[in-house]
């Protein structure tokens, strides 16, 4: 009897008119996702050699090392512009140098603001908004619209138990939603091979579990709606209350919860902190100023060649300020950091109330694009620029900042030739993303939670159907 039931609900569903027109508009969706991911990819790669080909020409036109302001450029991944996430509001480019905080600049919203209004379209967007609503719309009259037509008591007139029909019901439309829309997800995924987008196998499997955290995210939504349809009596109400759940779950919740740990969790503007860097940067540069002045008067004798003593301790002194300056930005960014992560985690742990919610978070992980996706860059870039210091250092004796330069009467450098420099000879910005075993342990526990959830309500919706009033 259960095939049955299973054959009768996917009959229903796949028949229906409402299932046509939402699952075709799903489909163009899902693909034009992929596609428009894709083409933001290919053109996003073609900034970024653009980019690096322009800054390699820049340096190649010069004669010394000192002189050159070489630049870095993040490179874009593929499945970064499926699941957006952060990627586009993080900079793009930094200027390098040898000593100092760096900075990034250029972001994808900063270049494109009309995209800051209207935001890409990518499969995270199709989840949240498009699968939720289409779950809620097959849903919400799955058990009292069953009543209203009178199908429900025809069905039940049977030998049929109340546990059998519903387990027909849940299964029988959690399958015939779901399948369908596995078909334009399984074309965007060959798209992205058809266009050439080389995916790695750890960004395959990734991918895969997006694509799962994105199906559990719409069994949730279906089982909700199919247990709120099993508490009202109505269609009418069960759509109200389904719909209002979905805008707390879509909208209210998510900006809720930034608005409520911003109130319990106090973060220092950055405005704030910028002052107080360019305060402490001013001190210094007057300190340094001084040390050196009172260098001069002790130190120099008319006649005499101090110049390398002077450059020694113009180095040392150097050293010791950058050393107390980066100390103190370390301090500032370190206390701004921790309280900002107490904030995140506070946003995050009241957001996830919604599966919506719960599914982004996931989907970014896996996609690395979530809210770590600056410091982890700024990690990769602070281990460049060890590098690229000391690479400046061997080629000019020093790293630049503060310096008197001294000359004596007399004294004449040699002549040399100036050979343009060689771009090659730079050290590599290597962006060490996360493995396949850190995005899974990032993300695993959400997607878990999306399994629990849906479980949870396919049993409310069990537990509401044996106690529903058929008459």
């Amino acid at each position: 009897m259960l095939s049955t039931l299973l054959e009768k609900e996917l009959r229903e569903i796949i028949y229906s008119t409402k299932f046509a027109v939402t699952f075709g508009a799903s489909a163009v969706l899902v693909i034009l996702s992929f596609y428009v991911g894709i083409r933001n990819y290919q053109e996003s790669k073609r900034e970024y050699e653009a980019a690096r080909s322009v800054n390699i020409a820049n340096i190649a036109s010069l004669t010394e090392w000192r002189m050159a302001q070489p630049k870095v450029f993040r490179k874009p991944q593929p499945l970064q512009v499926l699941v957006n996430g952060t990627t586009n509001d993080v900079g793009r480019t930094t200027e390098m140098r040898a000593q100092g905080e760096l900075n990034l600049i250029n972001s994808r919203y900063n270049v494109d603001p009309l995209f800051a209004v209207f935001r890409f379209l990518d499969l995270n967007f199709v989840v949240v908004i498009v699968f939720s609503l289409f779950a809620i719309l097959f849903g919400y009259d799955a058990i009292n619209g069953e009543k209203e037509s009178g199908t429900l008591k025809l069905v039940l007139s049977n030998p049929v138990s109340r546990a059998e029909f519903i387990l027909g019901k849940l299964i029988g439309s959690f399958t015939a939603l779901v399948v369908p829309l596995l078909i334009p997800l399984l074309l965007g995924c060959l798209m992205i091979i058809g266009f050439g987008i080389s995916l790695s196998p750890d960004e395959w499997v990734r991918l895969f579990f997006i694509i799962l955290g994105g199906l559990l995210c719409f069994g949730a939504f279906l089982a909700l709606s199919t247990m709120i349809s099993g508490l009202a009596s109505r269609t009418s109400v069960s759509f109200l209350i389904s719909l209002v759940v979905w805008i707390f779950s879509v909208l209210i919740i998510p900006k809720g919860s930034v608005l409520l740990a911003s109130a319990f969790v106090d973060v220092p503007n950055l405005d704030a902190i910028e002052a107080q860097k360019r305060k402490f940067s001013l001190q210094q540069f007057e300190q340094r100023r001084q040390k050196m002045e009172e260098w001069i008067r002790a130190n120099a004798r008319p006649g005499e060649d101090w110049s390398g003593r002077f450059n020694s301790f113009q180095d040392s002194v150097g050293k010791m300020f950058e050393n107390e300056r980066e100390e103190f930005y370390g301090r500032l960014n370190e206390e701004w950091r921790n309280r900002k992560d107490h904030q995140e985690r506070w946003a995050f742990g009241v957001a996830r109330l919604s599966p919506t919610v719960i599914f982004q978070i996931a989907a970014m992980n896996l996609a690395n694009t979530d809210i770590a996706l600056k410091h982890r860059y700024l990690e990769d870039l602070d281990r460049y620029q060890d590098e690229y210091a000391e690479f400046i250092k061997k080629k000019v004796g020093t790293l630049g900042g503060m310096r008197i330069v001294i000359r004596f009467s007399g004294q004449q450098a040699p002549e040399e030739e100036k050979k343009p420099l060689n771009p090659s000879e730079l050290p590599e910005l290597v962006e060490r993303t996360r493995g396949l075993g850190d995005t899974m342990a990032a993300s695993i526990v959400d997607l878990g939670l999306l399994g629990v959830l849906t479980t949870l309500f396919f049993a409310g919706a069990f537990g509401a159907f044996l106690r529903f009033d058929v008459r």
